[in-house]
């Protein structure tokens, strides 16, 4: 296995060169959140919600199953976590200008965390908004919604530690693919409704939520499953 890892740290070197961090041309209307979850350890279930930010209303919502062909190892989700949705992507009606995902962009040992390598597959502007840090040196914004401050690696600002609501946890956000540090923290800002996820996020993991409990004949799904999660 360290002999297949030496290489796909290689793949992820290589593939983070092609990361482009640039500003977005426009602000966007439609904003994409993605979420894994695991309703079994042998599948992998990945949704994908559009979130209108004029209307405040879901527009789109879609999902899909594939079977797991890579064990979870820190630094390397998105060999994971990508098929699937990259799976769900396909089946949107709808584009979205900026998808958000849970997990790192570029805040990632080899600059390539799972927004990043998911916004090269998908050729669109990725915002990776993770729950905990992987790495980078930091200090905690105020205590008070939309303050944040820089996260350092190696000297470089790579992200940032957003404050999303007031005595609650802040939130880590990086550049994904072709979007900078500062649109990324507008986009998600702006997606803000009071929680500590972004809503096209916190819709995302809502709907992962819901299909556990509904009916699950889906395609690698032995049995009805049973999901249990708090709202983020």
């Amino acid at each position: 296995m360290s002999e297949k890892l030496d290489k796909l740290k290689e793949l992820q070197e290589e593939l983070s060169k092609k990361v482009k961090v640039v500003p977005l041309s426009h602000f966007p209307r439609l904003v994409g959140g993605a979420d894994v979850s695991y309703p079994e350890p042998s599948s992998a279930l990945g949704v994908i919600v559009i979130y209108d930010l004029k209307t405040r209303k879901v527009l789109e919502e879609v999902f899909a199953v594939e079977k797991v062909s890579f064990p979870y190892i820190p630094g390397f989700l998105s060999f994971r976590e990508t098929p699937v949705l990259k799976k769900a992507f396909v089946r949107l009606k709808n584009i979205p200008e900026v998808l958000m995902v849970d997990g790192q962009g570029i805040l990632h040992p080899r600059g390539l965390g799972l927004a990043s390598h998911l916004g090269l597959e998908l050729s669109i502007p990725t915002i990776g908004v993770a729950k905990k840090p992987l790495l980078g040196q930091f200090e905690p914004p105020e205590d008070k919604p939309g303050a944040f401050s820089p996260i350092f690696v190696q000297g470089e600002i790579k992200g940032a530690v957003l404050r999303t609501r007031k005595g609650v946890k802040p939130v880590y956000v990086s550049p994904g693919h072709l979007i900078d540090l500062d649109s990324a923290l507008k986009v998600v800002k702006a997606s803000l409704s009071g929680y500590r996820i972004p809503e096209p996020l916190r819709k995302a993991h809502l709907l992962t939520q819901r299909l556990r409990r509904e009916c699950c004949d889906y395609p690698g799904w032995g049995h009805r499953q049973q999901g249990r999660g708090e709202n983020p």
